[in-house]
Formats: C-alpha cells, sequence, structure tokens
C-alpha cells in the first residue's frame, strides 16, 4: 500500500512538470479603468471581486482613474500610446466621440458575436441601450451605469413647514410655493441641484420635449445647431436666478459638489441623479424620498427624461482570447442579479426587464419608496426626437461652457438671453470643429 502511494506521490509530481500550463496557468489579466469614487467605487470592486471568484480562467482588475473627464482622457492617451485598457468607462457625452474614434474601439456587438456566450440586446431597457446603438440598432457599448436625475426631498423639512410629504410639488411654480414656506420655517435654502447643465438644460429640453440641438438632438448627422436659447430655455434659467434672491434656489457649485447641501439641511429639495441615492441613504440623517423632476405648466411636459451615467465601450489592440474574457465579464455583469444588487445600492437603473422585474419581485420598491422614480420618469411616454438623448460631438467642451455660462448669469454678470445666446454661439464653433475633423 506504501508503494503504492509513493508511485502515486511521484506520478503526481511528473505531471506537475510536464503539464505547467495545465495545471498551473495563471488567468488572463482583463483591465477596466473606471470613474467611480466613494460607496459607487467600493461597490464596482465587489463586483469585480464576485466575478473573480466566479470562475478562474479571467481575473478582472479595476482601476479607478478620476471623474468620467479624466478617465476618459486616460484612455484616449493610453490608446495613442498602444497600451489601453480592455474596458473604458466613458460617459453618455463622450459617445459621439468614441463612435468617431475609428480604429480606438470594438465595438460590444462583435465581442460578444465572437466569443460564442449567449446575447441578447432586446434583453436590455431599449431606453437605455438607444443611446449606445449604431443607426442599424448595434450594440456599441455596454450600458453599466445608467441614471436620470430626479427630485429629492426632506420628509422632515415637509412636516416642520406644514407640507404634505406624499404630495412632493410636481411643477416649478410649486417648487417655489414650497422653498417658501421651508425657508419660512428656518431653513437656509429651499432647493439646489447638481449637474446642473445635465439637469436643467439637457433633461429640461427633453422633459419638455423641446430639442436642445438640431438633427434629433445629434442623432440625425454631425451637421447640427445648438438651440439651448429657446424662450423657454431662457424662461427657465433666468427664472433660477432670479429665485437666488429669496433663497428660493440655492447655487451649490458644478458637478454633484451641492451634495451636502441637502445632506446636510441646508436645503431641504434637490435634483440630483437617481446615482445620488446611496451617497443619500449614507450622509443624510433624515428621511427622504424622492419623485420625478419638476415641469413648467403648459409647456409641452412631462415627456420623458433621458439617462446620464456611463457604458463600457471595448478598446482595440488585444488578443481574441482576451476578448472572450471581456465578454464573460459583461455577461456576468448583466446577471438579474448583479443588476438589481447595482441598482438597489446605488440608484442607477437596472439595465435589463429581468433585473427591473427581479427587483418589483423583491419587494424593494414597496419598502423603500420613491426608488422606483428614475424608471417611471423615463418610461412615462415613448421617446421623441427631442427626448431620446443627446450625441453630439465636443460635447465635454461644451458642458465647460454651459458650465461658465451658467455661473455667469447667476452671478448677474449677464441675463440668461445673453448668456444662453453666447454659450450657443461658442457651441456651434465646436460642433464645426468636430465635424472637419471627424467627417
Amino acid at each position: 500500500m506504501l508503494h503504492f502511494r509513493k508511485l502515486f506521490f511521484i506520478g503526481a509530481m511528473i505531471a506537475l512538470v510536464v503539464f505547467p500550463a495545465t495545471v498551473l496557468a495563471e488567468p488572463i489579466t482583463i483591465d477596466w479603468w473606471f470613474a467611480h469614487g466613494g460607496r459607487l467605487g467600493e461597490k464596482v470592486q465587489e463586483i469585480v471581486a464576485n466575478y473573480n471568484a466566479s470562475q478562474s480562467q479571467y481575473k478582472v482588475v479595476a482601476t479607478y482613474k478620476g471623474n468620467y473627464t479624466d478617465t476618459m482622457n486616460a484612455g484616449i492617451a493610453a490608446f495613442r500610446s498602444k497600451n489601453p485598457p480592455h474596458i473604458l468607462q466613458v460617459f453618455e457625452v463622450g459617445t459621439a466621440s468614441m463612435m468617431a474614434a475609428k480604429g480606438a474601439i470594438k465595438p460590444v456587438y462583435e465581442v460578444m458575436a465572437e466569443s460564442g456566450l449567449p446575447f441578447d440586446p432586446k434583453a436590455y431597457l431599449s431606453t437605455v441601450t438607444g443611446y449606445y446603438t449604431a443607426p442599424d440598432g448595434k450594440m456599441l457599448s455596454m450600458p453599466f451605469n445608467s441614471s436620470t436625475p430626479v427630485l429629492y426631498y426632506n420628509l422632515e423639512a415637509f412636516q416642520k413647514a406644514g407640507l404634505d410629504p406624499d404630495k412632493p410639488p410636481k411643477t416649478w411654480p410649486e417648487v417655489a410655493d414650497c422653498a417658501r414656506k421651508l425657508v419660512a420655517a428656518g431653513y437656509p435654502g429651499g432647493f439646489s441641484t447638481a449637474w446642473i447643465s445635465w439637469i436643467h438644460l439637457e433633461n429640461f429640453s427633453a422633459w419638455h420635449n423641446v430639442p436642445i440641438g438640431t438633427k434629433a438632438n445629434g442623432f440625425g448627422g454631425m451637421d447640427t445647431q445648438f438651440v439651448f436659447n429657446s424662450p423657454l430655455h431662457v424662461k427657465h434659467i433666468q427664472q433660477l436666478a432670479d429665485w437666488q434672491k429669496d433663497k428660493i434656489f440655492v447655487y451649490g457649485g458644478r458637478r454633484n459638489k451641492g451634495n451636502a447641501l441637502f445632506s446636510s439641511e441646508q436645503v431641504a429639495m434637490y435634483t440630483e441623479s437617481s446615482a445620488g441615492y446611496a451617497g443619500f441613504k449614507k450622509t443624510c440623517k433624515f428621511p427622504f424620498r424622492t419623485s420625478m423632476l419638476p415641469y413648467w405648466p403648459d409647456a409641452g411636459a412631462p415627456q420623458n427624461t433621458i439617462i446620464g451615467g456611463a457604458s463600457l465601450w471595448v478598446m482595440q489592440g488585444h488578443s481574441p482570447e482576451e476578448y472572450k474574457g471581456v465578454a464573460s465579464f459583461f455577461n456576468y455583469l448583466s446577471k438579474p442579479e448583479v443588476q438589481a444588487d447595482w441598482h438597489q445600492f446605488t440608484g442607477y437603473l437596472p439595465i435589463t426587464h429581468a433585473a427591473y422585474e427581479l427587483t418589483k419581485k423583491q419587494g424593494f420598491y414597496e419598502k423603500n419608496p420613491g426608488t422606483e422614480t428614475a424608471l417611471i420618469q423615463m418610461t412615462l411616454h415613448d421617446p421623441t426626437e427631442n427626448s431620446k438623448g443627446l450625441r453630439f460631438g465636443n460635447f465635454v467642451q461644451m458642458r465647460a461652457i454651459m458650465y461658465d455660462t451658467l455661473e455667469a448669469i447667476f452671478a448677474e454678470k449677464e441675463t440668461a438671453e445673453q448668456g444662453l445666446n453666447d454659450a450657443v454661439g461658442k457651441g456651434n464653433k465646436l460642433l464645426r470643429e468636430f465635424e472637419k475633423a471627424y467627417k
């Protein structure tokens, strides 16, 4: 018996020496550069760890590269130096630039088809995938974190101000009325906002079914023009500026730097991405809910909002086996249980119908009132040419112009009409530069 065990041990050792590739093969590394910090970044790393633990053939390494702009710039620089990551997270306004970057990306539909793994584009929410598909309907990038803006409001503040927490304001005049009562009740301000360009120009346009640009907001071709200086846009932005005088509106800064105004109870209403949910759950010491974005009565609203967030683009320059790993990871990300968990934790939309149905089946929306707001709002009506999204070149630079313009208006350096007219002029020059470079 000892002799047999000895022979077996020797044979096993020989097998390890003779067939090391079979026994000791290292997993293939898949690099993913992402743009989530804080709680969202922690959740990304949790998802990656769970995927890596679920199989041994591939290892995804997720690396935080800063905010969306930083991450996109890092990806472009890496491609130019011929050392790109396999997966790059790019925010929605970078879609046109990624589409035009010939030779830089490998479309998701190709990656999935070549992998042989199951992939059904119809499994994904059309309101999400429409933003990231070519005119022929083929998916160019993989939706991951898609959000839409909603109105957050402080339940305790509403009660203190004599407002009904079950009846949040639906229109902007109602927001102003609520804000005045909140200020009278001792709150420093009525409402504020994050992502002011995305919410109060881009989504404002879709919500009111008016264009922000011609040619179906850029979906119809590069030769488009900005038109967000319409009377309705001017009215809204000028009203925000005027409301500052009575603390009805308080400007909180670029991106989502004003989030602390809501969590510290400086304001009791706040327009922010649905993905602000995770952060507010951690920082707010009071109960809050969400409601649909307010609108101006008799102005074509409410229609539907458009998505923000980002999608995952596959970069060129890697081996077929590595792309199989990318496909494997994308399949994992799309699993109902993975997407439902991501949706429930973050406030981002579930990207598949199955994840949405699973979340409803689990009773999440009943236990957490208001968390279905984003989905209801996105699917309120079938999208029109004005409300299916944006596809403008150089829009990252355009966002900076929008921020500069809005801040100048809020500082009373110019009127809304002057500022928006000027911003449209500058934006159209950027569009012509993009058209010349990529047409």
